[in-house]
């Protein structure tokens, strides 16, 4: 902890691990953690960033140009060091370039720049992705931020729901045990737009709606404070944890796993975006404690 990045505003406080560039926490005005306790019986996740693919790929390899390589499910990125580029008051950026290990299982040239602001209640968080090299990269992303569950403003745990901006009336994508999409879809486990979260929703695992209208979810015990957070631009979420543990993620992404089976090359999988040479994208997140 005493290599955590702080950076604050006079309503929060957020502190980033250099190690995977992962928000570790984010706590009120009164001190009041909002992030996951990090029990390593269940999780000891906080919000890791997802690159260069998000979930799991078949057999934990992927191929490109008539070549296998290994890639653990989430990609490297959160098991990489990052270099603090700004470190101000209220904001700090971390930068991953390519390395000899990297290119070992992902031969391209790139930076991932991940980018803290706090302004009053608001943590916004800007990822970007840019191809260094001379050819186009795959790449996916995604956010993958554990919330305390409870949340810490005295409402049982019971209690907590997850509210969409948007009508989802879609079937969710079957994540199935392994981390990998069934060709069979899950009925959507919304009442209107309202999750109420319960440990039996993730016993198969996390609940993946892979064509979201929302671009905001709320998440809260009922009444008093929750947390908006925001995600424009992000196709797809993921919400899940381990039953009995104190936290809930929810994860918005642009990429997804491999559809089991799946053995074709890495262009092909879904979710993945093309970048160009010298082309930079930005995935950005807001998280916002409001009454």
């Amino acid at each position: 902890m005493t290599d955590w990045i702080e950076i604050a505003s006079a309503e929060l406080t957020a502190a980033i691990n250099p190690f995977g560039a992962e928000l570790s926490s984010l706590r009120d005005a009164e001190g009041r953690e909002l992030m996951t306790d990090a029990d390593p019986v269940f999780w000891s996740g906080r919000a890791p960033l997802l690159f260069p693919i998000v979930g799991r790929l078949m057999d934990d390899r992927y191929r490109l140009d008539g070549k296998e390589y290994p890639l653990p499910a989430h990609g490297f990125a959160r098991r990489q060091s990052f270099e603090v580029i700004v470190q101000a008051p209220d904001r700090a950026v971390f930068r991953l370039a390519d390395n000899d290990a990297t290119r070992a299982v992902y031969p391209f040239a790139f930076t991932l720049d991940a980018a803290f602001a706090l302004e009053g209640a608001t943590l916004t968080t800007d990822v970007t992705v840019t191809n260094r090299g001379d050819v186009p990269m795959p790449a996916s992303f995604g956010f993958h931020p554990a919330f305390a569950w409870p949340l810490p403003y005295g409402r049982p745990r019971v209690d907590h729901r997850i509210v969409f901006e948007k009508d989802e009336p879609a079937a969710l994508s079957a994540l199935i045990k392994g981390g990998w999409i069934a060709p069979e879809t899950w009925p959507s486990p919304l009442d209107g737009r309202v999750l109420t979260l319960d440990d039996a929703l993730f016993e198969r695992d996390a609940l993946v709606w892979d064509s979201l209208a929302s671009e905001s979810v709320r998440y809260d015990g009922g009444d008093g404070p929750g947390l908006e957070i925001g995600f424009v631009g992000m196709p797809k979420l993921g919400i899940w944890t381990k039953p009995g543990a104190r936290y809930v993620c929810v994860e918005p992404w642009h990429g997804i796993a491999d559809p089991i089976g799946f053995a074709g090359e890495i262009w092909d999988k879904p979710g993945i975006l093309r970048f160009e040479p010298g082309e930079a994208r930005t995935f950005s997140m807001q998280v916002t404690l409001a009454d």
